[in-house]
């Protein structure tokens, strides 16, 4: 075997997953994230409005709440949260509410997302961290979606961990690539979007996260994740 070879054969061996499992999860996971969700507008906006180096540091806090909620899911909290219908309302609003704060504040932006124009440096970086952070781990609906999908590519006759660890590895990779490619976009937008035309990008991304924030809120458990 070539020395490639041999990496991935040790590779697979250790997470106990085969490759077509991982590249049929790959596939499924790659068509999922593609749709346009919150963490994909609002890299879009921060890369159109802070370039891509800045918008990174919102994709940072988006991988860091996926890798969370896979580890949640690996620990059964998915479970107790489709189990407690309390949890999942209290999550749901809190959810619901941070995306339709967040974009009422990009509705009412004078070109650039409201409170970080004036921040620079670290201090922007947390922020737009945080808010994508928050905005990835208050969502229930991944959560539970997660919770339905990820074990169905799990061999339950096999240590999970290792397998779950792999699966977080390929949503990473997914997730970064993705996100990359509309902060780019939006990158390419900020070259060409000045004054009147970005505040009308910034509302219409603002408005997109509003409408999000509204289906999230009158979600139920019954429909489709």
């Amino acid at each position: 075997m070539l020395a490639a070879e041999w990496c991935s054969f040790f590779i697979f061996k250790a997470t106990f997953m085969t490759l077509a499992t991982l590249l049929l999860f790959l596939i499924s996971s790659a068509a999922i994230i593609a749709m346009p969700g919150p963490t994909v507008l609002l890299a879009l906006h921060n890369g159109s409005n802070h370039g891509v180096r800045a918008a990174a540091w919102g994709m940072g806090g988006a991988v860091l709440a996926d890798a969370l909620l896979v580890t949640a899911v690996a620990c059964g909290l998915g479970i107790l949260l489709q189990a407690s219908e309390t949890l999942f309302q209290a999550v749901k609003w809190v959810g619901a509410a941070y995306l339709v704060w967040l974009g009422w504040k990009m509705l009412r932006s004078t070109g650039t997302l409201a409170e970080l124009p004036a921040q620079q440096g670290s201090n922007r970086s947390i922020g737009l961290f945080m808010r994508c952070f928050v905005v990835a781990l208050t969502n229930p609906k991944a959560l539970l979606f997660m919770s339905a999908f990820l074990p169905q590519f799990i061999d339950s006759t096999q240590p999970q961990l290792p397998q779950y660890a792999a699966l977080a590895g390929v949503l990473t990779l997914l997730n970064v690539s993705i996100m990359l490619f509309y902060a780019l976009c939006g990158a390419r937008l900020l070259n060409r979007l000045q004054g009147a035309h970005l505040r009308t990008f910034n509302r219409m991304t603002g408005g997109l996260l509003m409408t999000l924030g509204g289906v999230l809120a009158f979600y139920r458990r019954g429909a489709s994740a």
